[in-house]
């Protein structure tokens, strides 16, 4: 049996960071069953390709900061699609249109969903 509380950990940093950059639509699968090497896939849309940008990177730093290794970055230079692996959590910040064409939930509807806490949002008294 594996340790979950990491894996979650992860999540709700890349969730925290990819909401603070306005990350929208965020989707948590737990891919655990399907795909022995990764527990939780994080899809995120951005709404243009520099917003995609500033999504993945917010999320590679952060993840980074709290001590975690990135294994692998794919996209970044075209900012259509990019994915993040940090091993036991794989972030895929994908641009509105890429999103809808390549439907990562459809392909992985058997997975559960995680539930993502973002940190609730302060407004002025």
């Amino acid at each position: 049996m594996t340790d979950r509380t990491v894996p979650r950990e992860m999540l709700a940093v890349a969730a925290a960071a990819a909401d603070s950059k306005g990350g929208e639509d965020l989707v948590a699968l737990d891919v655990s069953g399907p795909l022995p090497l990764v527990d939780i896939f994080l899809v995120v849309t951005g709404r243009n390709e520099r917003n995609v940008a500033a999504i993945a990177d917010e999320i590679e730093d952060r993840l980074l900061e709290h001590g975690f290794k990135r294994l692998r970055r794919e996209g970044r230079q075209e900012s259509r699609w990019v994915l993040l692996d940090f091993g036991d959590l794989v972030v895929h910040v994908f641009h509105e249109e890429e999103r809808m064409y390549y439907g990562l939930e459809r392909l992985w509807k058997d997975c559960p969903v995680v539930p993502i806490d973002l940190p609730a949002t302060s407004t002025a008294d």
